[in-house]
């Protein structure tokens, strides 16, 4: 072997990257002047995904696997460089290494309240937090979008974006699922679900992917939470005037336990009045038993008398009572063909076809003779 080939083995170019850290998205492999040489070896563990980037442009991605990079399996470098493959390197490139596994456990959270209007409780403000997860997608638009020429990308560099983009559409997405405030809780595995499927295309724009987003915890403002643990208590006070005994009950066992004049005095005040409201309540029980009907009921009102409105010369004229219809009759000024109309008729009819009407002229006699 001679000098030349002893040389040219020393200067074996190996191109890798074996990460040692938690929240490394994107590394540059570094050389002095980007120089890689001819024949060097490049490998792509699995999870990973190599970008050749040269003055600025994409030349080559390389899925996991161990490469010779020459020009001949570099045709894109090759349109761009045509260098002679002596001792100079004649790739001049630099190479972007992308870490393509699952980043979990990323959390998000509202910084200020959130204002919702439910159907029960009016305008509320809620906060909430959570975590989510993500992976590089598609490396090559999360290198143009994002990454540019950082040559150590890692995961706070973006979370800070991300967190903000999940608190900005968290807001509208809650309004649309229309979750009553009080059957949240019930539904933080669907909520998480909705929102991940409602803000995925805004990821993949950035080349990741949005995965396991959880709603860890919901929750109103202070003086709200009082207001509904109030509300809880009364419901489960059952009968306010039970819950007062009781109350009262309590207060007289623990006024009559003390040994000052001031807390007798108040627990025989209390005690008078438990026996005055439990004597009350006996004789009322008592009465009610004992008791008899004195008095007949009361009989309904009488009901209101029909009336009726005729059509004479033209002119409407009534309200007029059968006694008034019949002497009208008496004195002929009326007859069969007389229209009538009386509240919930459609529209006028006449007398005679109307059987409460039509009876009244059978019951009067004929006109007496002259």
């Amino acid at each position: 072997m001679g000098f030349f080939d002893k040389l040219m083995g020393e200067f074996i170019d190996v191109i890798e990257w074996t990460d040692d850290s938690s929240d490394t998205m994107v590394y540059r492999f570094e050389r002095h002047g980007n120089e890689i040489k001819n024949g060097a070896k490049l490998t792509v563990r699995e999870s990973q995904v190599a970008i050749f980037v040269n003055e600025g442009e994409i030349a080559d991605i390389f899925e996991p696997g161990i490469y010779e990079l020459t020009t001949q399996n570099l045709p894109i470098l090759t349109t761009l460089k045509h260098w002679d493959h002596a001792f100079t390197s004649p790739f001049k490139a630099e190479v972007y290494f992308f870490n393509l596994r699952r980043f979990t456990d990323l959390k998000w959270g509202t910084k200020n309240p959130i204002m919702l209007r439910d159907k029960e409780f009016g305008p509320v403000r809620i906060r909430s937090f959570g975590s989510y997860g993500i992976r590089i997608e598609d490396a090559e638009t999360f290198l143009k979008e994002i990454v540019g020429t950082d040559g150590y990308f890692t995961v706070d560099e973006i979370s800070d974006q991300l967190r903000n983009l999940i608190v900005s559409r968290f807001a509208s997405i809650v309004g649309q699922m229309n979750i009553p405030i009080l059957d949240l809780a019930a539904n933080y595995e669907s909520m998480g679900d909705f929102i991940e499927d409602k803000i995925s295309p805004d990821f993949s724009a950035y080349g990741l992917e949005l995965n396991n987003l959880l709603v860890e915890n919901i929750s109103l403002p202070p003086k709200v939470e009082e207001a509904l643990d109030k509300r809880t208590g009364m419901e489960l006070a059952g009968n306010l005037d039970d819950y007062l005994k009781y109350q009262s009950a309590e207060a007289l066992g623990a006024a009559g336990s003390g040994s000052s004049v001031a807390g007798d005095a108040m627990g025989m005040g209390m005690g008078f009045a438990m026996a005055q409201q439990m004597a009350n309540s006996l004789g009322a029980q008592q009465s009610q038993t004992n008791q008899t009907p004195t008095h007949q009921p009361t009989p309904p009102p009488i009901p209101k008398a029909q009336t009726y409105h005729l059509a004479i010369d033209g002119a409407s004229k009534g309200p007029l009572t059968m006694e008034q219809i019949k002497g009208m009759i008496r004195n002929s000024e009326i007859s069969k063909d007389t229209l009538a109309w009386r509240e919930g008729m459609a529209s006028w009819e006449k007398m005679g076809s109307l059987d409460e009407l039509s009876r009244l002229f059978g019951s009067m006699p004929p006109p007496i003779p002259s």
